[in-house]
């Protein structure tokens, strides 16, 4: 998901890329329910990664709920970080009071029951969704593999957790320099979602991308390097 981006990084950067457990080429076998049944346990594997390669100094780029598992890797251990990239963030998907997340209650229930009734072809129905950019249907279609590729027990329970979390008061915990990139168009974080976490973050930067659709760094990775690049220049 991200090879149109990190190489631009490899030059100066050191770049580490891992998979969640339970996804990609993680060791499915260590996927466990009760540690995964909120977002920290995603949170404490990366801060496991951090002090296993004993990282300092740390730039976090994560995309969607994994921005919001960086935001709570960061609130937790805040000096190991010195720059948090969030793409796409939302840390409250429901709506509430005086809050658009972008998603009703019926509409999650329903796309969860969607998921445990049918995940093929719920990762047919929800990948263009995701993806935006109907003109460029290869993006909707690797999308879709890489969901199918999933475990489908893990994927709606992930799913559960992501939808269904709340980490709004979480942001003000972060000293962390933060960049929010956030895509027009974005059915699954919408742009007042993204303008509330920039507004919440106490150090933060927003940028509204040209890019339209949730997954800017496959549709759109020459704007996503460039913002990213001046973000770590200031």
């Amino acid at each position: 998901m991200w090879r149109y981006v990190w190489p631009e990084f490899a030059r100066d950067h050191r770049v580490v890329l891992f998979d969640h457990v339970g996804f990609g080429s993680s060791a499915v076998s260590t996927w466990d329910r009760d540690r995964y049944a909120t977002l920290d346990g995603y949170a404490q594997d990366v801060l496991e990664i951090c002090r296993e390669l004993d990282l300092s100094d740390v730039v976090f780029v994560g995309h969607s709920v994994s921005a919001m598992i960086g935001v709570l890797a960061a609130a937790a251990a805040p000096d190991r970080f010195g720059r948090l990239v969030l793409i796409g963030p939302s840390p409250r998907y429901l709506d509430d009071d005086g809050y658009r997340g972008g998603f009703t209650v019926d509409d999650i229930e329903g796309l969860l029951q969607s998921m445990d009734s049918n995940y093929l072809g719920w990762s047919s129905a929800m990948a263009p969704v995701i993806m935006g950019n109907e003109d460029r249907p290869a993006l909707s279609a690797e999308l879709t593999n890489s969901f199918c590729r999933t475990d489908p027990e893990i994927a709606a329970h992930f799913a559960r957790v992501t939808f269904l979390s709340d980490n709004r008061q979480d942001l003000a915990r972060v000293p962390t320099p933060s960049l929010v990139l956030q895509c027009a168009q974005d059915a699954i974080a919408p742009e007042a979602v993204g303008e509330y976490v920039h507004r919440s973050l106490p150090n933060s930067r927003y940028v509204a991308l040209d890019a339209t659709g949730h997954c800017p760094n496959l549709s759109a990775p020459e704007e996503t390097v460039a913002s990213i690049r001046a973000f770590l220049a200031e």
